[in-house]
């Protein structure tokens, strides 16, 4: 497994931050943002991407949205504390510490979101943010999240980006598969 430029199914993990039900209604779009997760979600099982989802102080915040745990097959969830998914070491011994890549999808872009993908950059991982994927409360809060991710080496994609370096190439019944189920 590499840790090159392109994202690859067989070096990367999915992480999904925080998407909590009790928090999005709050999120700016966070119904596009669910929707953007759970297609990738989707796609990443179809390549065997695994996935792993966090919880920020689910007993205040509650569980991981309905729609999100739906396609969580497989899937491990990490409850946590610390904005930061990657502190306390709460993601040893999951996919996203033993693959290079990550790309990230979750709520809150500039609090969460952020402090988890430093840290993960910090640690030597090629991350990739899924700008569909993540939102915050205040629009303003995720494009200057976002400017600084970028700042700091984060590629910021878009979820096709991520889909399409995953498939690597047509003409095979995986892409036919995927084309026809999720690429419009």
């Amino acid at each position: 497994m590499s840790a090159g430029l392109r994202i690859e199914a067989a070096a990367s993990s999915l992480l999904v931050v925080d998407l909590q039900a009790r928090l999005l209604p709050a999120i700016d779009q966070g119904e596009a943002v669910i929707a953007n997760t759970v297609w990738l979600m989707q796609i990443a099982r179809q390549l065997a991407v695994p996935t792993v989802i966090t919880e920020q102080y689910p007993r205040g915040l509650g569980p991981t949205a309905p729609a999100v745990l739906a396609e969580a097959e497989g899937a491990r969830v990490v409850e946590k504390i610390c904005f930061s998914s990657h502190a306390e070491s709460r993601l040893a011994e999951t996919a996203v510490d033993a693959r290079p890549q990550v790309v990230v999808c979750g709520t809150e872009t500039h609090v969460c979101v952020l402090q988890t993908v430093l840290d993960l950059k910090a640690a030597g991982k090629a991350v990739f943010v899924v700008e569909e994927g993540v939102g915050s409360r205040q629009p303003r809060d995720k494009v200057l999240a976002l400017e600084r991710m970028r700042a700091h080496g984060i590629d910021i994609v878009s979820r096709e980006m991520v889909a399409f370096e995953w498939l690597e190439r047509a003409g095979n019944d995986v892409f036919r598969t995927i084309s026809r189920h999720f690429i419009r």
